[in-house]
C-alpha cells in the first residue's frame, strides 16, 4: 500500500488516499482500536473500543474528511488530517512508529496508523453514529470537484469574498485548501484578491473549469505517487518562471498561509501587497 507523505492534504491528496485504503480497510475485522493521543481523539462516547470486532465497509470522503463506516451501519470513524497529519496502512510486520497519534489494528496483523509532524497536534480522530457525523459535517458546502458553473456562480454572488479566501472556506465549497487555491486561480487567470461578487460570467466559467481541471490533474498525479515538486506548478514556486509566460512567481505572506501567483497571468503585472501592510489590494 502506497505511503502518502504529502503536505496540505486537500481533495486530490485525500481522495487518492481514500481510494488507496478503500479495499484494504475492509479486508479484516478490527482487533484493537487505539491508542490515540489525547490531543488527537475528539470524541469519547462511543469509546474507540466499540469498533473492536467490527469490520469497516470501506472508506468514504466528505471535503477533506475521511470516513470509515462499519459494515453493520452503526458507527463511523472520522479522520481529519489537517495540514500535517499522515495516514497509512501498514502491513503485518512492517515497521511503524512506537507512539503514533492513532493506531487501529486489524485481525490480519495490518494497521491503520496516523502520525503528525511538528509540535502542534491538530489532526482529528473521532467515533460517531451515522446521524452524529452527518450533523458534525453539516456545515460543509458542496464538493468543489464537479461543481457546475451555475451553482458556483450563485455561491460566488452570495457574499463578497477575495477569491483565495473563498476557495479555502469549507463552508462555501469543500475540499480546496491553500495549495490548490493557488493552482486553480493561476489556471483560471484570476487574481487571488479579486472579489467573488465582481466576476463576470466568463470569469465564473473559467473558475469552474479551472477547479475541475486542477483537481482532476492533482488526483491523477497523486494516485501515481507524484511528489509535490511534480504536482505543483505555482504553489511553493517563488521566483521560478511561470509555466505559461515565464514571469517569476510572486507571493503574499500571511500568518497561516501564503498566496503564490503570477503577476503577468493573474494581476495584469501588479504586485500584490499584504493587506496588513498596504491598502493596495489589486
Amino acid at each position: 500500500v502506497r505511503i502518502f507523505r504529502r503536505r496540505m492534504p486537500e481533495y486530490p491528496e485525500v481522495e487518492a488516499l481514500r481510494r488507496n485504503l478503500e479495499e484494504v480497510v475492509a479486508t479484516f475485522p478490527i482487533e484493537k482500536a487505539g491508542p490515540a493521543h489525547v490531543a488527537t481523539l475528539k470524541t469519547y462516547e462511543p469509546p474507540l473500543r466499540a469498533l473492536e470486532g467490527r469490520r469497516f465497509a470501506g472508506a468514504e470522503r466528505r471535503g477533506k474528511n475521511l470516513l470509515f463506516p462499519t459494515e453493520d451501519g452503526e458507527l463511523v470513524l472520522h479522520v481529519h488530517l489537517m495540514s500535517a497529519g499522515r495516514l497509512r496502512y501498514a502491513a503485518f510486520g512492517e515497521r511503524t512508529p512506537k507512539a503514533p497519534a492513532f493506531r487501529l489494528t486489524f485481525e490480519g496483523g495490518g494497521s491503520l496508523v496516523l502520525t503528525e509532524g511538528g509540535p502542534k497536534k491538530r489532526a482529528k480522530v473521532g467515533l460517531f453514529s451515522p446521524a452524529a457525523i452527518e450533523a458534525e459535517l453539516d456545515h460543509l458546502g458542496p464538493e468543489a470537484a464537479g461543481l457546475e458553473t451555475e451553482r458556483l456562480g450563485a455561491i460566488l454572488a452570495a457574499e463578497s469574498r477575495r477569491l483565495h479566501a473563498f476557495l479555502r472556506d469549507q463552508r462555501l465549497v469543500a475540499g480546496i485548501g491553500r495549495a490548490w487555491a493557488n493552482e486553480i486561480l493561476h489556471q483560471a487567470r484570476l487574481s487571488p484578491y479579486a472579489l467573488s461578487t465582481e466576476l463576470d460570467q466568463e470569469e465564473v466559467e473559467r473558475l469552474a473549469s479551472a477547479i475541475d481541471l486542477e483537481l482532476a490533474r492533482g488526483l491523477e498525479l497523486r494516485e501515481r505517487g507524484a511528489s509535490d515538486k511534480r504536482v505543483y506548478r505555482i504553489h511553493n514556486r517563488l521566483g521560478e518562471p511561470c509555466p505559461v509566460c515565464g514571469t517569476p512567481i510572486a507571493r503574499v505572506d500571511f500568518e497561516e498561509h501564503t498566496i503564490f501567483y503570477c503577476p503577468a497571468c493573474q494581476t495584469e503585472g501588479r504586485v500584490l501587497k499584504d493587506r496588513r501592510l498596504s491598502r493596495l489590494l489589486r
